[in-house]
């Protein structure tokens, strides 16, 4: 179990960790789905770059041994990403980003109770 928490929890890491880092740099192939969904430009920066980012640190630390530190931001990234699909329907914005969210929150759900689960 403990194996499949540290693949799962990895893998949300290094996908988080680019999807935050791409909204703070403001990657332009992500600017056309933010402005679908109705998400102002100024918002990329600080909440959701940082806070996807943060959260992807804090998956990192519980992996490398601070594992309520990793709980807590699996937790936080789980919400993060029920908001950005209850966004993204409220703007009836159905695009690959969608589809990104959906797997975010999947990848995070996983790591949350694969960890939870391996203790």
């Amino acid at each position: 179990m403990f194996t499949a928490y540290v693949v799962t929890a990895s893998l949300a890491v290094a996908a988080t960790g680019f999807s935050g880092v791409a909204a703070l740099v403001h990657f332009k192939p992500i600017l056309p789905g933010m402005a679908k969904a109705g998400v102002p430009v100024s918002w990329l920066t600080f909440p959701i770059g940082a806070l996807k980012t943060a959260g992807a640190v804090g998956l990192l630390l519980g992996l490398i041994g601070l594992p309520l530190v990793g709980t807590a931001a699996a937790i936080g990234l789980v919400l993060f990403f029920v908001c950005a699909i209850y966004t993204h329907v409220r703007a009836a914005d159905y695009s690959a980003q969608f589809g990104l969210a959906n797997g975010f929150l999947a990848l995070t759900v996983a790591a949350l109770v694969l960890g939870l689960a391996s203790r």
